[in-house]
């Protein structure tokens, strides 16, 4: 290949956000301003039915290898409960979307959040660097404080003493490193294409911001869930991405009226921190493409930009909160500067500083993913509708700031940048055959051409679904089926179960037949394996 073919061939960008709702960004009928985000969306298209798996670790797996997540060895989270339940290992026989680039002559960077390792101490076959990434900076671990990350790591070395500089925030690293890893690119691979996976932290708890992204939101959530769900709902229905049809779901009935609710001024502070996180982040994205205009590569890069799941209802009250986020994030209990954190949701202790430690909620994880109904573990629509800019001005040949309505998901992501990479996926990895991806590309699709309608399926944490062009089968763990008309009906208000017995005994046969051949282990069955080793997590 001369260099100027590679020169042709596109750049993938791939950006994840973690835990942020449908409608948080502007693009989307959110309040938080995402310029760089919008700019994408207003040159590119966005998706308006994509989904992803409902947790950041299976979401993770399923993004960069083209399968579901059972397949991957990864179910749950990052826990080993082999042989019996889910190794929580990124599998060794699959190959991810950076080993099936740089198999096809594409530097691989990865910058931000893995989550796909057990063992997050000392290098192994899980790590980045050993799935195709060419050079990574980032955590190993899901959450965590963004003033000193545990398990931060440049390459295979521990660098958490780098956290310790004044100034220094996750985030902005995060950002950075993918700009200086860009610049590199452009001084010694000028010829090579690039795949970059920019992998955010934010807005994942905890609520960590500077105080000048903060001010910025000031007021701004002062009306109140209520108020803030419809208008949110006015625009997204103005913009299309909505239906008309379409009912605003109820507050969640665990959730007070705003105008009964207490500590008013509190829990608007934790928006506005949650609104900056999101901010800082586009900030970020906003340098790395400029990095990438000023490269003369952007309108030859693909831009993929969604959330690993849906808002998140996690909350932490400050006497339990060392034993929920213990069985996932050590808590540190002083901050850089010797000061006490104090961890868990305190009403009135204003979240931000490096000292603090909490969480937006249920009420504003219930705004998050307006219009829809439940959240980041469930499969109902709030916990797997996400966000969906795909930008490629070279190539994509649709109208720009177009929306696509076609019902995907993520293992679509590895088979679209093959496709656009025109990269070939491997029979075998390592001498040992693998699944074909279970996705196709999304290229037809985002290019306004007619899709074939096929079956779409989750599971995590024994909540289930399966999708059948404009009907969706799905249930919570230990409750009956439910059948909702997404046409008609996408925020899952009106359940038809009992007015079609035969479908929902043909769709949850369908969902049998994926959850065998997947490798979906039954909750009760996880669950008892939890309760053997200790893990503690709860059943939701």
């Amino acid at each position: 290949m001369t260099n100027a073919d590679q020169r042709a061939r596109p750049d993938v960008l791939l950006i994840l956000a973690d835990d942020m709702g449908f409608s948080d960004i502007g693009c989307y009928g959110g309040e938080v301003r995402t310029p760089a985000l919008d700019r994408l969306a207003e040159g590119g298209v966005r998706m308006t039915q994509f989904y992803n798996t409902a947790r950041c670790s299976p979401s993770r797996a399923s993004l960069l290898t083209g399968l579901h997540p059972h397949q991957v060895g990864i179910g749950i989270l990052n826990f080993d409960d082999s042989p019996d339940g889910y190794p929580g290992n990124l599998a060794e026989d699959c190959a991810t979307v950076a080993e099936v680039l740089g198999d096809a002559g594409y530097a691989t960077y990865l910058s931000g959040k893995w989550h796909l390792a057990v063992d997050m101490d000392n290098p192994n076959s899980a790590w980045p660097t050993r799935r195709g990434f060419d050079r990574f900076f980032g955590t190993l671990e899901g959450a965590g404080s963004f003033y000193q990350p545990r398990t931060l790591v440049r390459g295979e070395e521990n660098i958490e003493h780098e956290a310790t500089a004044e100034g220094w925030f996750y985030t902005d690293a995060i950002s950075d490193s993918a700009v200086e890893f860009l610049r590199e690119h452009e001084s010694e691979r000028p010829d090579d294409p690039f795949f970059m996976f920019l992998s955010y932290t934010a807005p994942h708890w905890p609520l960590h911001a500077a105080e000048q992204d903060i001010a910025t939101y000031a007021n701004r959530f002062d009306e109140g869930w209520d108020s803030l769900r419809e208008q949110r709902m006015k625009r997204l229905v103005e913009s299309g991405v909505i239906s008309p049809e379409w009912d605003l779901s109820d507050r969640d009935e665990r959730v007070p009226a705003w105008a009964d609710a207490p500590h008013k001024e509190w829990e608007a502070s934790r928006m506005e921190v949650y609104a900056a996180q999101i901010d800082r982040m586009d900030q970020g994205i906003a340098k790395v493409l400029q990095q990438l205009e000023d490269a003369g590569r952007l309108e030859n890069t693909l831009v993929v930009f969604l959330s690993d799941n849906g808002g998140c209802a996690e909350e932490m009250p400050p006497e339990s909160v060392k034993e929920f986020v213990g069985a996932f994030v050590p808590l540190k209990e002083t901050s850089r500067t010797g000061g006490q954190v104090v961890p868990g949701n305190v009403p009135g202790l204003r979240p931000g500083p490096e000292e603090t430690y909490q969480s937006y909620g249920r009420a504003w994880a219930n705004l998050s993913n307006t219009p829809f109904r439940e959240y980041k573990h469930w499969v109902h629509e709030g916990g797997i509708s996400t966000p969906f800019i795909v930008h490629w001005p070279a190539g994509l040949q649709a109208p720009a700031g177009g929306l696509c309505t076609t019902p995907s998901q993520l293992v679509d992501v590895l088979p679209t940048i093959a496709d656009v990479a025109g990269a070939a996926y491997p029979a075998q990895r390592g001498g040992q055959p693998i699944p074909a991806p279970e996705g196709r590309s999304l290229l037809p699709a985002l290019r306004g051409e007619a899709d074939a309608d096929r079956d779409l399926f989750w599971e995590h944490e024994g909540n289930c679904a399966v999708r059948r062009g404009r009907w969706k089968l799905v249930r919570k763990y230990r409750h009956p089926w439910e059948l909702y008309d997404i046409d008609a009906d996408r925020t899952e208000l009106h359940d038809r179960a009992s007015e079609h017995p035969d479908l929902v005994a043909e769709l949850e046969s369908a969902y049998e037949r994926w959850a065998r051949r997947c490798g979906v282990i039954p909750r009760d069955k996880v669950l008892q394996i939890y309760a053997e080793r200790g893990h503690g997590l709860p059943e939701e």
